[in-house]
């Protein structure tokens, strides 16, 4: 018999090590070991699944370094597991843990499609491009079977809503049919998540998220639909997945990505000890040399949240990184920055009535 898993070490299939308490909550958990009593910690995490019954899908903002206003998120916490996640301290406003109960405790937006039609016809509702997967992956591994994205873009295509999608699942293209249906009126753009071509790195940092040559066979697929699709390189890792920029960017622009972006590491509240435990079990040898060069893109702290550098960075590195960013994208002929589907002039809101939600009639 294979002797327990210690405390705090990789367990498969998951990014975060722990399962620290969220930073609202009254009473903070610390296990302590004492000599005295060993207990087990399981190989295996369940996962749950439970409805989010929310009176609206479409979340907004006003930051000044995002460009869109509308978001929706099909889902609260994700299945990728990616350990760097900046959207991780957003379970602690539901009491839960910003580490593994992040991966598995997951919720989905109940009736997503007829929330979100119900808000489309709204008197007051100005169509504004909206981005899937602002914070969690639409098309993480419970998509497949939830289909919470697939209802919500079912809607936006009758509605003619322009809409841009974030991911780094290579199951965007079951949808490929209602994207491209969308970009052939220029309502619909694709940015897929690269952060590293190394497999193995891949799999410990971002476990359950689709592999880079499926991510780069997408790009491939989507722009061939016509589709217009570019690449994020995000979030880029001073001294663990920066040497990469180059060759990404280079492998994205022979899959046929039309532009290009990328964003610094961020470690907003508890991502901060979560990237630090995960870095130290998995890359000790250079994880106090990563935390150094974070430092020196971050005015000396690890984390800097203002807007405008938060997703840059500043300093003599940060100026590195931007200006080879910008040299290999005119060198491959990139487009650099996100360009939401301007056009809104073909939104029909939908029709509600007894029978369930009908669309105007073009008369």
């Amino acid at each position: 018999m294979a002797p327990p898993r210690e405390r705090n070490q990789p367990l498969k299939g998951h990014g975060a090590l722990s399962n620290p308490t969220g930073r609202f909550e009254r009473r903070q958990r610390e296990a302590v070991d004492d000599g005295w009593y060993q207990e087990e910690v399981p190989d295996f995490v369940p996962t749950s699944i439970e409805p989010d019954r929310a009176r609206s899908v479409i979340s907004r903002n006003d930051s000044p370094d995002i460009p869109f206003e509308q978001s929706i998120n099909p889902y609260r916490g994700c299945s990728n597991g990616c350990v760097y996640c900046y959207a991780r301290p957003s379970h602690s406003y539901v009491g839960l843990s910003p580490g593994l109960d992040f991966e598995t405790r997951l919720f989905y937006k109940k009736d997503a499609g007829k929330v979100l039609e119900e808000e489309l016809a709204k008197p007051g509702y100005v169509c504004k491009p909206i981005t899937l997967g602002a914070n969690t992956d639409p098309y993480q591994p419970i998509e497949r079977r939830m289909r919470v994205t697939r209802e919500i873009l079912e809607v936006l295509a009758r509605c003619r809503h322009p809409v841009t999608v974030i991911t780094k699942g290579a199951l965007v293209l079951r949808d490929l049919d209602l994207l491209a249906d969308l970009a052939k009126d220029g309502l619909a753009g694709v940015g897929v998540s690269i952060t590293t071509l190394d497999a193995q790195l891949k799999r410990v940092m971002e476990p359950q998220a689709a592999s880079p040559r499926a991510r780069l066979e997408a790009v491939k697929r989507l722009n061939e639909a016509g589709v217009p699709t570019g690449v994020l390189v995000a979030p880029v890792i001073p001294g663990l997945t920066d040497h990469d920029l180059e060759a990404i960017l280079a492998a994205s622009a022979a899959a046929g990505a039309r532009w290009a972006g990328y964003v610094l590491l961020r470690l907003p509240h508890e991502v901060n000890d979560l990237f630090r435990e995960w870095l130290a079990a998995h890359y000790p040898d250079r994880a106090d040399h990563v935390m150094s060069l974070v430092r020196q893109m971050r005015g000396g702290k690890d984390y800097d949240s203002g807007f405008g550098t938060r997703m840059r960075g500043t300093g003599p590195l940060a100026e590195l990184l931007r200006s080879r960013f910008q040299i290999a994208c005119r060198r491959l002929g990139l487009g650099t920055g996100r360009h939401q589907p301007p056009r809104t002039s073909l939104f029909r809101p939908p029709r509600l009535g007894r029978s369930g939600p009908q669309l105007a009639l073009d008369l």
